[in-house]
């Protein structure tokens, strides 16, 4: 659409005018400071920029009055720009977890529950965690998660451990939403339940910090979590009891075509830096794209990172047309996103 078109002009001049000159000064920032779970300043300029040129919550279906009124196709585009600087959907309030959790509250939330927590999410004043998998489990099933949810009056007590939440560490995490068993008795996909947890509710302990592939990806991080009867008010729990599946499903169909867009984003720009480098290093006596080896390399990476943007869009106009559940059955495009 023409909307789109103009965003994806404004997105891409942000980007490499501002966003991408502000990595450098990201990383002298955060080397200078003692917390290493604060982000540098100069997040804040650039979130701020955003905001006034109008890039800002643009993650947000079209269903949604808070959001930029795109379709999923039509933020593809974008979340794979935003892929391609490390600074860039924070910038744009565009960040996992932050983009599921501000849905999940968007779709199922009440209004106080909106009032209180999507709101500030929305103006990106805090973030967010979400607590899901556990270690003693194979989390991928979630029927298998242990935490327990029990009402016990006009609260819900909430025991288990939980691991790799990323954003529990951090120091803007206020909140976080947690998957557990509320009813043991039910069905199996009625067993679940997802409450809304204040992070500084008695109980909770941040047992360790988490590093992936040997990288601690602070100061956002992904921590192991503890519960010991955290107490949180009825009031929390969204859409009801048994329901965690069902916002589960609600919650993973757009934020798959997110992560892959965003993925391709890091992919093209890995590609151009190779491109780059191939072009200006020699090597017995030529330049390293006129090697074969080379050339074949970059050929096949050009091919891969197309066929993949062609797939996960594919799937966000599924999505766009059918909806999600509908649209696992026509495409087998989305179980590969």
């Amino acid at each position: 659409s023409p909307k789109a078109q103009k965003l994806h002009a404004a997105l891409q001049e942000f980007l490499l005018s501002t966003v991408g000159p502000a990595e450098e000064l990201y990383r002298d920032q955060y080397a200078k400071q003692s917390d290493r779970c604060q982000p540098p300043p100069v997040l804040e300029t650039l979130k701020a920029e955003a905001r006034r040129l109008g890039l800002w919550n643009l993650f947000l279906p079209q269903c949604y009055p808070q959001g930029a009124g795109l379709s999923n196709l039509e933020y593809a585009p974008l979340a794979e720009l935003m892929g391609g600087y490390v600074l860039a959907s924070e910038a744009c309030n565009c960040s996992a977890p932050d983009t599921g959790n501000m849905e999940v509250l968007a779709k199922y939330g009440t209004p106080e529950q909106q009032q209180r927590w999507l709101q500030p999410l929305l103006e990106g004043r805090i973030r967010s965690a979400f607590f899901m998998t556990e270690p003693s489990v194979a989390s991928s099933d979630a029927t298998n998660i242990q935490t327990s949810i029990v009402r016990v009056g006009g609260q819900y007590v909430i025991n288990g451990t939980k691991w790799w939440a990323s954003g529990a560490m951090d120091t803007r995490c206020r909140l976080g939403i947690l998957m557990g068993r509320t009813n043991p008795s039910n069905p199996t996909h009625q067993q679940q339940s997802m409450v809304l947890v204040p992070m500084d509710a008695p109980g909770i302990t941040i047992v360790r910090h988490l590093n992936v592939f040997g990288y601690d990806d602070l100061p956002h991080g992904h921590a192991e979590v503890k519960f010991v009867d955290v107490k949180v008010p009825v009031a929390n729990l969204i859409l009801g009891e048994g329901k965690g599946f069902e916002i589960a499903q609600g919650r993973l169909g757009p934020g798959r075509v997110h992560h892959c867009m965003r993925l391709i984003g890091s992919a093209e720009r890995c590609l151009q830096l190779t491109l780059a480098r191939s072009l200006q290093r020699t090597a017995f006596g030529k330049r390293l794209i006129e090697h074969g080896a080379v050339v074949r390399s970059v050929a096949d990476s050009r091919i891969e990172v197309d066929q993949a943007r062609l797939l996960v869009l594919q799937t966000a106009a599924m999505i766009d047309q059918l909806g999600t559940k509908a649209s696992r059955k026509v495409s087998p495009r989305q179980g590969w996103v």
